[in-house]
């Protein structure tokens, strides 16, 4: 809207409009990251052989990096995919950080900053999506914070030294923090203006 009104909500129906087809390659690829995650959670906790950890880590990494691109070069982009991918995203870097956590590889208060950051946006995302009926797609600046979160991850796997473990903990905290401030940015915009507001620019 262009008068600065608010938009008007949807009707009180469910939370999520209908977000089409769902049976897609890059749809199917955020789903399978959100299976690797969890043998690799579990190898961090129980201490298990590094190989296999690297191994998932990387096919974790590679679902990431082809579903966008799959999507945009086979012309499959959908609303599902911007619901599954940043959740799928949010879910396995929350649950390697929590395992990593737990046996003390990395600090809570990072776990925090992540679980903390990421709740946020998810709830933000609902809410702009029961507004608006639209789906928003993640933003780059996320897309860099969770690049950050896997070097810090690897480099908290292959035992780094302190000192670049913590240069690694550090900067990604920065770029979550930078991430998240984008994420209020447009959600604001969008929850005063509607759409547009964000559209205009684009």
């Amino acid at each position: 809207m262009t008068d600065g009104s608010p938009p008007a909500p949807l009707p009180d129906d469910g939370w999520l409009p209908d977000l089409g087809r769902f049976w897609t390659v890059p749809n199917m690829l955020s789903m399978v990251r959100l299976v690797l995650v969890m043998p690799l959670a579990y190898l961090i906790l129980v201490d298990g052989p590094l190989y296999w950890m690297m191994i998932l880590l990387v096919l974790i990494v590679a679902t990431d990096y082809f579903d966008g691109r799959i999507a945009r070069w086979s012309q499959t982009v959908s609303e599902w995919g911007k619901v599954l991918d940043p959740m799928a995203d949010k879910m396995a870097g929350g649950l390697v950080v929590m395992a990593l956590a737990i046996n003390g590889a990395l600090p809570l208060w990072l776990l925090a900053v992540v679980a903390a950051r990421d709740l946020a946006i998810l709830v933000g995302g609902a809410v702009i999506t029961k507004r608006t009926g639209v789906v928003l797609m993640s933003l780059p600046s996320g897309k860099i914070a969770v690049t950050a979160l896997a070097i810090t991850v690897l480099a908290a796997l292959l035992r780094a030294d302190p000192p670049v473990l913590q240069a690694c903990i550090w900067g990604t905290t920065a770029l979550l923090g930078w991430s998240f401030l984008r994420y209020l940015v447009r959600f604001v915009k969008v929850y005063r203006y509607g759409t547009e507001a964000i559209e205009a620019r684009s």
